[in-house]
């Protein structure tokens, strides 16, 4: 591809609008702002959120509690869901997400002690619960933290 055959995408480049060019243009006199008011002024219209002087909606609704924003979350996994792994196998974020256990690993996956493991298996983790990783150890594997 040369330089002169660049082309911009279909309707990417949209011609402006030239308003106020006599009535034959059919956006002439007002410009497509209709007559007087607030929106026909310059610099006229109204904030976002903005309800002509009602209290908004964002100051009706009641706040509560705490939203912490360094918060982290985690993926979790149930150490029964690991029964599907082949002996000895590493299981870490990118086997968790290949075989469809997670969708994303968020901040890290969190192994959860809930069911039985009967497989040895090597398991790599942000975090596990004390009971899952007895349950790993007690199978004879090995729980990481990573």
């Amino acid at each position: 591809m040369q330089i002169h055959e660049l082309v911009p995408a279909p309707d990417s480049n949209k011609p402006v609008k030239r308003v106020g060019r006599g009535h034959g243009s059919g956006n002439g006199k007002t410009a497509g702002k209709g007559h007087k008011g607030q929106n026909a002024r310059s610099g006229g219209g109204v904030r976002i959120g903005f309800e002509g002087g009602q209290m908004p909606l964002a100051r009706r609704i009641p706040k509560r509690g705490f939203n912490n924003i360094f918060a982290k979350t985690y993926a979790t996994v149930n150490v029964s869901d690991l029964n599907k792994f082949t002996e000895g196998t590493v299981v870490d974020t990118e086997l968790l997400t290949a075989s469809g256990l997670i969708k994303k690993a968020c901040d890290g996956v969190k192994i959860l002690g809930d069911g039985e493991l009967n497989v040895k298996l090597t398991v790599k983790a942000a975090k596990f619960t004390k009971s899952a990783s007895e349950k790993i150890e007690k199978a004879g594997g090995k729980a990481e933290v990573i």
